[in-house]
């Protein structure tokens, strides 16, 4: 049979409201009190319904998690930041896969209200005026998380894009390339991918600056559209959106009997596991994945108990990880 509060309270000698109180911290209770109710709820094998908790205090302590790939490196080394944080506040997470569908996404939003979970963070490709709208109908805290709001609409945690596509086209140039090639998403489609093109636009003259879009952004969609490209051109310099997309550029100069790093160089955005497999292993501008994880549930975490926030966009710092493919 299933124990209630109703059986530790008699098991401790104690009222439902004391074992309540010890249940939530929510009043200060004697400690010799508060041990019997703990030993009641240890021998008894006691376990709170979360859900009547959360009627109770209209508080689940549950954050709905929304991500556009379950599956991809980048973001499981996001997630467990933001677990790690969660479990240290008390809370508990519950993770979706959006798949970057704008509508699925919206859908998502919707469902996490119905699940009451307490807030949300949300990474996304790009931000629609339907998400905006979808946030504001579930009038719950939301943190964007390793995405970009150009509007500074909703609490966010970002680095930099637009300087980090800069700093990648210096690097190349002052390494002796001559002709880039910028291997991202079609345009449009991540507004992240974009700001690091519009940052790199700003370093290198525009006849030196080539665009390769590749529209999922995938490594088997990539690997021939480049293939092709460098079969075609003098490009000597690649930079990738993507640790995916860079392996691709790698393999793709291998297959057409090019050397990297001496015929052309490479480097990726995000410092995956996938940076250091591949040979040569490959540079990198590093992102903070866990820190985008943990920064963002704790920030979520001060807007949940109304503790003073200082930033609302909170912008972390990248920097080059230099290794054998440039």
């Amino acid at each position: 049979m299933t124990v209630t509060i109703y059986d530790v309270a008699r098991e401790a000698k104690v009222s439902m409201a004391t074992v309540s109180r010890v249940l939530n911290g929510t009043a200060v209770v004697k400690e010799d009190t508060k041990k019997r109710v703990q030993d009641a709820i240890a021998r008894l094998g006691y376990r709170p319904n979360a859900v009547a908790r959360g009627l109770a205090s209209k508080k689940t302590r549950t954050i709905g998690v929304i991500v556009p790939d379950v599956s991809a490196a980048f973001v499981a080394e996001v997630v467990r930041g933001i677990e790690d944080i969660a479990t240290m506040y008390d809370y508990h997470i519950i993770l979706t896969n959006s798949d970057g569908e704008t509508d699925r996404e919206v859908d998502l939003i919707g469902t996490m209200w119905e699940k009451q979970v307490d807030g949300i963070i949300y990474m996304t490709n790009k931000l629609s005026q339907e998400h905006i709208s979808a946030f504001e109908a579930a009038q719950i805290p939301v943190v964007l998380c390793a995405t970009e709001d150009l509007e500074r609409r909703i609490p966010s945690v970002n680095i930099d894009n637009r300087q980090s596509g800069y700093d990648a086209g210096e690097y190349l140039l002052t390494r002796g390339c001559q002709t880039l090639a910028y291997v991202t998403t079609e345009t449009g489609y991540s507004v992240l991918a974009d700001r690091r093109g519009d940052g790199l636009a700003r370093c290198v003259p525009a006849e030196q600056l080539n665009r390769i879009e590749i529209p999922d952004g995938r490594y088997h969609t990539a690997l021939p559209v480049i293939k092709e490209m460098l079969s075609t051109s003098n490009i000597d310099g690649i930079i990738a959106a993507s640790d995916e997309l860079g392996l691709a550029a790698i393999h793709a100069a291998q297959d057409i009997g090019k050397n990297v790093p001496r015929d052309i160089k490479v480097m990726a955005f995000d410092n995956t596991r996938l940076a250091e497999m591949v040979r040569p292993e490959m540079t990198v501008i590093a992102q903070p994945m866990y820190d985008f994880g943990a920064v963002s549930m704790r920030l979520l975490t001060k807007l949940l108990k109304d503790e003073p926030v200082e930033n609302y966009s909170v912008t972390l710092l990248h920097n080059i990880v230099e290794r054998q493919s440039t």
